[in-house]
């Protein structure tokens, strides 16, 4: 069965704070049955910065809040590092609940499919149009492709600056990805150089603004 997508379950003209408690009730998939709750972005209503991952992972499908597991942590070491305040930036997600199967225990993280991310895009949508940031930073393909198409590559199109129509965006890999890099070393070397241009394109548009 084809899913309803989420529009139907985001109200017209609402804040953050009625948008977080809106998506709460969200049924525009399946992925809302075996997920905790719904992990909806978090940060200032007047961040410049969005960056948007993937999906909630197992911490943050417990918790409620985005990036506070595993690679939440190395991006929070890569940020410091870079140069930027995490509380400065609204962190959120392309899709809103966790994906997962079940290994013994363990929740073991599955990639969302086209459809649960063409499903859950009214809330980015929604998110992206209060905000109205300046740049927004994609951790990963699937973020990369909910916004800016799902021909976008981050192999090859990882760090460079695309202009879109309302804002500017940067796409690097998802710090999961550092995590699971065999020289784990090099590959967060790279994250960082990435964010350090993120933090360079922060400063320019401050000292233009």
């Amino acid at each position: 069965m084809k899913a309803p997508g989420a529009a139907e379950f985001v109200p017209d003209g609402a804040d953050l704070a009625t948008l977080q408690e809106a998506s709460c009730g969200c049924r525009g998939c399946d992925l809302y049955r075996d997920a905790t709750q719904t992990v909806f972005g978090e940060g200032p209503d007047n961040a410049t910065v969005v960056m948007v991952g993937e999906q909630p992972g197992d911490q943050e499908d417990r918790q409620g809040h985005p990036f506070v597991g595993p690679a939440g942590h190395l991006l929070d070491r890569a940020l410091d590092e870079a140069g930027i305040d995490r509380a400065t930036v609204y962190l959120t997600n392309a899709v809103k609940h966790f994906k997962f199967v079940e290994r013994g225990k363990r929740r073991i993280h599955k990639q969302p499919g086209r459809t649960e991310i063409v499903a859950c895009s009214a809330w980015l949508t929604a998110e992206l149009s209060l905000l109205r940031p300046e740049l927004v930073v994609c951790l990963g393909a699937i973020a990369a492709q909910a916004v800016v198409g799902p021909s976008f590559k981050v192999s090859q199109q990882r760090g460079q600056v695309i202009s879109m129509a309302d804002y500017r965006v940067i796409a690097t890999v998802h710090p999961s990805a550092v995590l699971r890099a065999p020289d784990r070393t090099e590959a967060y070397a790279q994250f960082v150089a990435d964010l350090r241009q993120v933090s360079a394109e922060m400063g320019k548009r401050a000292s233009s603004g």
